[in-house]
């Protein structure tokens, strides 16, 4: 499970790339639609907290001095002086980051938690959070250049991540976590189904996969998404939905920086 989960999100890092290799100096400082950041600052706050994970990793002790000193994480600086080097040295910088973190990770002990600036990860759960964030900016990346934000299987582990943080969302708006199940049901791009919680819970949200985790992770205003919400506590969600970790987001605003 561990391999496949380190393969996706390799994937996922190298399908972003793909996407960076041909743009010139213009393309890099293009902004996105997340305010004041270029191209080059969502690739440099991506290299920044590769490079952080990698730290919680191989160094408890040292992650947890920093993040004493700095309990925010200090993304946005790390964008900001990363999105000042040079397109090829910023993109060798996060490719070799990317390898150096998928490499710890894989040797990482079974039963390991790792720190966070939130409560301590599972080695599963510290590779689902990287590849989370490397598609939601890999979206604010695609909207940029004018690119479709397109479904694949990966996204599964992005909906995963979204419904276990459901209590999370709840708490960082200052709202009591849902008791009662909410049943999910979502659809593939290829027409398939991904399901979570059980069959017969009074609660539900339904709609395309791609939709759900593009809210969860605000890259899109709810009413701008096919999603649909049966129940109170499965409408109240779709609001505050966040699989990030962090302060509460931009609701219903649209794309934030994560």
């Amino acid at each position: 499970m561990r391999a496949a989960l380190l393969a996706d999100l390799a994937a996922e890092g190298s399908a972003l790339e793909e996407l960076l290799v041909p743009l010139d100096a213009a393309g890099w400082a293009r902004p996105t639609p997340a305010a004041g950041w270029s191209v080059a600052a969502q690739v440099a706050h991506l290299a920044w907290t590769d490079d952080v994970a990698l730290l919680a990793v191989t160094d408890p002790a040292a992650f947890a001095a920093r993040a004493a000193v700095d309990p925010a994480g200090g993304g946005d600086r790390g964008a900001s002086t990363g999105a000042g080097f040079a397109p090829e040295v910023l993109l060798a910088r996060w490719r070799a980051g990317r390898q150096r973190l998928l490499d710890a990770l894989a040797a990482a002990p079974e039963g390991a938690r790792l720190p966070w600036f939130g409560p301590p990860m599972s080695v599963a759960s510290m590779a689902t959070a990287r590849l989370m964030e490397t598609w939601a900016h890999g979206v604010d990346v695609r909207d940029a250049l004018g690119r479709a934000v397109e479904g694949s299987r990966r996204l599964d582990h992005v909906a995963h991540l979204g419904v276990r943080t459901r209590a999370f969302a709840f708490g960082a708006h200052g709202l009591p976590a849902p008791e009662q199940p909410i049943r999910v049901e979502l659809t593939r791009a290829d027409g398939s189904r991904w399901a979570d919680g059980p069959e017969d819970a009074g609660q539900r949200v339904t709609g395309p996969l791609l939709d759900f985790c593009l809210r969860v992770v605000q890259r899109r205003p709810r009413a701008a998404l096919q999603l649909v919400a049966v129940g109170p506590d499965a409408d109240r969600w779709l609001d505050v939905a966040q699989a990030f970790a962090g302060e509460p987001g931009a609701g219903s605003e649209g794309p934030r920086r994560s």
